[in-house]
């Protein structure tokens, strides 16, 4: 049985136009759920890890007792003749950036939903949350390419766009360039910024968008997102079927009544996982693994404890 999603060779993103009626009703479904995703935990867990991502100069001011000498400017301090410190004020607003794989991978799903509306409603819970904090989220989808790019905003129109061009954004046949797109996101922010990238990161075992994200990764918070499809991990016990190659677009014979077959299906599986937990932790990038036959919401709101555990706010 097929189990990969067909695909046109032109790598094309629908900006404008009407959609077909069952899509559009997909669509708002996925906009809808992400609302009721929106819950205070999730919101409140936001903003204690995010919160404070820098710190902004505001002012040199005269030394008073009980002030951290390690801020003396001592510039002013020599100028003047008496002691001076500079004040900083903690960033209020946070500037996100989304970057969604549309690599052909992203439209694959065996259980309700497929990577790429998983992606879709991803992107709207963190605008819904982040919005709800007075945050700004923008929007990248990227193929052997940079893509489509929206600039952060937070009015609901744009939270609804953002939802809406992940899941019209028509896959490419080849494999998305992560490596340039973080090449890209490294030039164009100029905030420190949280970073969110949406992919199943097939091309893990290359590793070359490693020292990419690295370099990212010294400057904003960037967190990968892995969405996996539980038929990865597993194989069901189902006999026969065929299943097409997103490389090669060949067919292939699995025979899942095979123990042997089931066993090294997930054992690959896991090499696969290591591999790319690897690169992400080499990258020094966090990240959040997402089964989409689970609560959407639940593995962000782990993510969020965690850190809060580890840290008590953002790194």
């Amino acid at each position: 049985m097929p189990v990969t999603e067909s695909t046109s060779k032109s790598p094309k993103v629908v900006h404008q136009g009407s959609l077909a009626p069952e899509f559009a009703a997909r669509v708002r479904q996925l906009q809808l759920r992400t609302h009721r995703l929106v819950n205070t935990a999730l919101t409140g867990g936001y903003r204690s890890v995010f919160r404070g991502q820098g710190i902004e100069f505001e002012e040199v001011r005269p030394y008073v007792p009980g002030d951290d000498v390690r801020g003396i400017d001592w510039n002013v301090t020599a100028r003047t003749g008496k002691p001076h410190i500079k004040s900083y004020r903690e960033e209020r607003e946070l500037s996100v950036h989304c970057l969604v794989d549309q690599g052909l991978g992203m439209g694959f799903g065996t259980r309700r939903w497929s990577r790429r509306e998983a992606a879709a409603q991803l992107v709207g819970l963190f605008a819904k949350v982040a919005a709800r904090n007075q945050d700004r989220v923008g929007l990248t989808l990227y193929g052997p390419e940079p893509g489509l790019h929206l600039d952060p905003r937070k009015s609901t129109r744009h939270i609804q766009r953002l939802i809406r061009e992940v899941m019209v954004a028509q896959p490419f046949d080849v494999p998305g360039d992560l490596k340039r797109v973080l090449e890209g996101s490294l030039r164009a922010l100029r905030r420190r910024s949280l970073v969110l990238i949406f992919s199943d990161f097939a091309d893990a075992g290359g590793r070359g968008w490693v020292r990419a994200m690295r370099a990212l990764a010294a400057r904003h918070d960037v967190i990968g997102v892995r969405l996996v499809d539980p038929f990865e991990v597993r194989l069901p016990k189902v006999g026969r079927f065929a299943i097409e190659d997103l490389n090669g677009g060949d067919w292939n014979w699995i025979d899942a009544a095979d123990r042997g077959v089931r066993e090294g299906w997930q054992q690959a599986a896991e090499q696969r996982k290591a591999e790319i937990h690897g690169a992400l932790r080499e990258s020094r990038a966090s990240r959040i693994d997402i089964s989409l036959d689970e609560d959407l919401a639940a593995p962000i709101l782990r993510f969020f404890r965690l850190r809060m555990a580890r840290t008590g706010r953002a790194k």
